[in-house]
C-alpha cells in the first residue's frame, strides 16, 4: 500500500512526459545489475565518477551489452576517493558532462528491476542528479545481493552475527575477484553473486 502510494506520488512529480515509460510495469526476463564510483560517501555532496551496468538474462549475464561511462565531477576528486576507485583527472579528460551521463543510463537500464551491492547509496547518488532533471527518483524495483545473503545465511546461524562484506560473500559463493576495482568489474561480480544465490538453496 505504501509503495503504491509512494510510486504514484513519484510519477506525479514527473516533468517530462518522455519518461513516462520508466513507470510502465516491466514483464521481462531481465536485471540490470549496477554500480557507481564516486568521490566519496557522502550522498548529500559527493559526485558520481563512473556508471558500470550489465544485463541478466535470466541466467545469463550479457557482458557484451555492458554499460561503462566516466563523468565529469562536480567537486575536487580527493587523494582519499583516488584510492579507493584509482579515478585519477587525467582518466577524465574525455569523460561526459552529468546529465549526458544520466540520459544515457537511463536509456540502458528502462523499466528493468535493478540489482546491486549496497544498492542504497547508488540509487541515492544517481536519484541526486535524476530529481533536479526529471522531479522523480528511480522508480525501478531494487533487489539487494547482500539482502538476499543475509536471507539464506541466518536460516543456518539464527542467532549468527553475518559478515556482509564484498570479499567475504565472494569467499564463501566461491566467485573469481576480477582484477582492477572499478563500477563494471563490480557489478559484473555483483551479476555473478546474484545468479549464484538465486540457485542456492542453502549456505554452508
Amino acid at each position: 500500500m505504501f509503495e503504491s502510494l509512494k510510486r504514484s506520488w513519484n510519477r506525479r512529480s514527473l516533468k517530462d512526459a518522455n519518461y513516462e515509460w520508466m513507470f510502465d510495469p516491466y514483464n521481462g526476463d531481465e536485471v540490470v545489475v549496477f554500480d557507481t564510483e564516486t568521490t566519496g560517501l557522502n550522498t548529500k555532496k559527493d559526485a558520481v565518477l563512473s556508471i558500470g551496468a550489465v544485463k541478466i538474462k535470466g541466467d545469463r549475464i550479457l557482458t557484451s551489452e555492458s554499460f561503462e561511462i566516466f563523468m565529469k565531477p562536480s567537486r575536487e576528486i580527493s587523494a582519499e576517493s583516488i584510492k579507493i576507485h584509482h579515478i585519477r583527472p587525467c582518466d577524465l579528460e574525455n569523460a561526459i558532462e552529468p546529465l549526458e551521463g544520466v540520459e544515457k543510463f537511463l536509456k540502458f537500464i528502462g523499466n528493468r528491476p535493478l540489482v546491486g551491492y549496497y544498492l542504497e547509496f547508488d540509487v541515492a547518488m544517481m536519484n541526486r542528479l535524476i530529481k533536479p532533471w526529471l522531479g522523480i527518483t528511480l522508480p525501478n524495483k531494487q533487489i539487494e545481493v547482500s539482502g538476499l545473503y543475509f536471507d539464506k545465511k541466518i536460516e543456518l546461524i539464527p542467532q549468527g552475527n553475518i559478515d556482509l562484506r564484498f570479499d567475504t560473500i565472494l569467499r564463501d559463493l566461491n566467485i573469481p575477484r576480477m582484477g582492477q576495482h572499478n563500477a563494471l568489474n563490480d557489478a559484473i561480480m555483483t551479476a555473478m553473486v546474484y545468479i549464484k544465490l538465486k540457485h542456492t538453496h542453502k549456505l554452508h
